[in-house]
């Protein structure tokens, strides 16, 4: 299915089950892959950095994680039909790991938020096997892709925040034995339980930014990206 465009930045129609397909064929064939999050905030700054443009286009999956990108696409007659988020995707390729005997490898956030994660994880997905980790206070570069490398792992994680966690895969995959590769923000956070994700009226509505910025006012700045995003793109049809 061709990538949509928005603004310059590719968009991936793909759902989550059309996702894990095309990874299984991929991780068949030997390939690396990639997956970077995509919402109007990020496509707006992609439109005046063209680092950033080209790091999300060079990416396999370009996920719509965003309502923004959902409602640009039905403006557009595109053929993005549902958000896949950042921490949903994390969610379902950590079941597919779970399913099909791939390891797994966290890397990124505090000590305690990282092992909590796995644990978490590990007792909702029986049979995952998290094979590394690694939280992300280790400056020692060479270190950490001997420890991913010596993990066996074909799935890694990496919560760094974006874009610096992308920038990191795009600098290290070639040194790197794993195939997928997903930054994952602040999910680490959600999976350990430290930070409540919004109730599921508001995900399954795509309202999670207003969840949010209901508990946090400050981020109505952030939020003027949506409007300001749809605007543009009615502009440019």
């Amino acid at each position: 299915m061709k990538k949509e465009n928005y603004l310059g930045v590719d968009v991936s129609p793909y759902n989550y089950e059309e996702i894990i397909a095309d990874l299984r064929e991929r991780m068949k064939a030997g390939l690396q892959s990639t997956i970077i999050a995509v919402n109007p905030e990020k496509v707006m700054a992609a439109e005046k950095n063209e680092e950033l443009r080209q790091l999300i286009n060079s990416s396999t999956y370009q996920i719509p994680d965003g309502v923004g990108i959902l409602l640009a696409s039905k403006m557009k007659g595109g053929n993005i039909s549902s958000r896949v988020t950042g921490v949903d995707m994390m969610d379902r390729l950590i079941r597919f790991a779970a399913e099909e005997n791939h390891k797994v490898f966290l890397y990124g956030a505090k000590e305690e938020v990282v092992t909590t994660a796995k644990q978490k994880l590990e007792e909702k997905y029986p049979g995952l096997l998290i094979s590394g980790y690694e939280n992300g206070y280790e400056k020692d570069n060479d270190k950490i892709i001997n420890t991913i490398n010596a993990s066996d792992a074909e799935l890694l994680f990496v919560a760094m925040g974006s874009p610096k966690q992308e920038l990191w895969i795009r600098e290290n995959m070639g040194k790197l034995n794993v195939k997928v590769f997903q930054g994952v923000g602040g999910s680490f956070d959600v999976f350990s339980g430290k930070v409540q994700r919004a109730p599921l009226f508001f995900r399954k509505l795509g309202i999670e930014w207003l969840y949010r910025l209901l508990k946090e006012p400050k981020r109505f700045k952030r939020q003027l990206a949506l409007p300001k995003f749809l605007a543009r793109i009615l502009s440019a049809k």
